[in-house]
């Protein structure tokens, strides 16, 4: 299973897969401090740690699902467009380690782009002038920007595995986009059968309007467990079920 893991980040040396992933996540936090330095100027009270939460959160509900599916579809495709999967079961690996590997190397991918956001969201509020930096939120914000990426890296890798016309993937990952942005609008109740939107379920921080003025709420830890516990149900089943189907698969 290493050796597989190794291959892996091996073939993506000539993919440019990780620039690719630098420049996607440059672009996010490049909107992102445009848009909490346009607000702070219109609204200095509000210059907290919270607004910068909150900000990162609500974006990746956009960029995220479209990044996970870009690197999911760039990791797999290299099989697919190779007819190489035969070349690698001769390696001592089963079709279970193969699978395995290609959402471990998916998921260092996010999890650097998560570990990214809390050291921005670190930096900028230093920069900035603020004072206590809540650790308790950004890693509370870190484990639920994280877990969500590996569940939507679950749902991706089960399509961009079996399908060998990657554009599927990519579509999935566009209307999954589409769902996170849209989902902050519904039911929070309908909310939680979407996992894109999972990206706001699971922020530390929300935002309410009260008499006309916006406010923003740390989220009890006791409201949070639950919804974490729901999501790694959603990534255990989507993953060992991605898993067996592809098990299944006769491999050409």
């Amino acid at each position: 299973m290493i050796n597989g893991i190794v291959l892996e980040f091996y073939k993506l040396k000539r993919k440019y897969l990780f620039l690719m992933t630098t420049c996607f996540l440059f672009i996010e936090l490049l909107w992102a401090s445009s848009s909490i330095n346009t607000y702070i100027s219109r609204n200095p009270e509000h210059a907290k740690w919270e607004l910068m939460i909150l900000t990162i959160s609500s974006l990746n509900c956009v960029f995220l699902p479209i990044l996970s599916a870009i690197c999911v579809s760039r990791i797999c495709d290299m099989e697919h467009k190779g007819d190489t999967w035969k070349l690698l079961l001769t390696l001592s690996m089963n079709q279970k380690q193969m699978y395995f590997a290609k959402f471990f190397c998916s998921s260092i991918m996010l999890l650097f782009v998560s570990i990214c956001q809390f050291l921005f969201i670190w930096a900028f509020g230093m920069y900035k002038g603020l004072e206590n930096v809540p650790y308790e939120l950004l890693f509370i914000f870190l484990l639920g920007t994280s877990l969500t990426c590996f569940t939507i890296i679950a749902l991706q890798q089960w399509a961009s595995m079996t399908l060998k016309n990657q554009a599927f993937s990519l579509t999935l990952g566009m209307i999954g986009a589409f769902l996170g942005l849209t989902s902050n609008f519904i039911s929070s109740k309908f909310q939680t059968f979407i996992i894109w939107s999972y990206y706001m379920l699971l922020s530390p921080i929300k935002q309410l309007y009260l008499d006309e003025q916006v406010h923003f709420t740390i989220q009890n830890t006791n409201t949070l467990i639950p919804l974490f516990a729901i999501l790694i149900v959603y990534g255990i089943v989507i993953y060992f079920g991605g898993q067996f189907h592809f098990s299944r698969k006769v491999v050409t």
